[in-house]
């Protein structure tokens, strides 16, 4: 991505804020500039997240996880869960809150609507963005929380996340090579949003993060 942001996993229970006052957890800042082919950014990003996860400045594992932590079990790289969606944009859209998996609400907007097809069926999913005025919200990226037929299986049953670029244009790239589990899999002091039921996949999406299985 671009560059790195804070996307929504998380205010620890019981504390204002994450590290450095922002609310959310850190991503790779893989770029599709500092790689060769699609592959390689993949890979990459999978590289990043695996030294996050070590690093106890940004891992969210609890010290019993992390201190033999090797890797994040991830699918092998499958250009074919990487689509370029027409993004339908929705500027009328009224802020509403998202449920999580704690009591905190956090104050999301559609942002718009993503269409692509995956093996030549077509699919849509809601792209939020974070609402609120000032410092109160990250505007910079957006956010696609999902499930598919993998949750619950081979993947988190809660669904997976993932963090966009805003297009300037209504080209909008959808690598789901880069899903990644909401932070509450890792550790439940973290407050998670709730995947809304619209973004429901009928389809095994396997691509990014597995399930986590810490007794493996």
């Amino acid at each position: 991505m671009k560059k790195a942001v804070f996307v929504f996993l998380c205010i620890l229970l019981g504390a204002t804020a994450c590290k450095d006052g922002k609310k959310y957890h850190e991503t790779p800042a893989v770029t599709r500039e500092t790689a060769d082919s699609p592959e390689e950014e993949i890979l990459l990003f999978q590289q990043e997240m695996n030294q996050q996860f070590r690093d106890p400045e940004t891992s969210p594992l609890p010290d019993r996880y992390r201190a033999d932590f090797e890797t994040l079990d991830f699918y092998e790289p499958d250009t074919n869960f990487r689509v370029f969606a027409r993004l339908e944009r929705t500027p009328d859209a009224i802020p509403f809150s998202m449920p999580t998996t704690t009591d905190r609400l956090a104050l999301e907007v559609v942002y718009g609507i993503a269409y692509f097809e995956l093996d030549g069926e077509p699919y849509q999913l809601e792209v939020y963005q974070e609402a609120g005025t000032g410092d109160e919200a990250d505007t910079s990226y957006l956010f696609l929380p999902f499930t598919d037929l993998t949750n619950g299986e081979e993947t988190y049953s809660g669904g997976r996340y993932l963090d966009l670029d805003i297009p300037e244009g209504d080209s909008l790239l959808i690598d789901f090579n880069k899903a990644y589990n909401p932070y509450c899999v890792y550790n439940k002091k973290y407050s998670c949003p709730i995947v809304p039921k619209v973004n429901h996949l009928d389809k095994a999406i396997r691509a990014g993060i597995r399930d986590f299985k810490p007794e493996k």
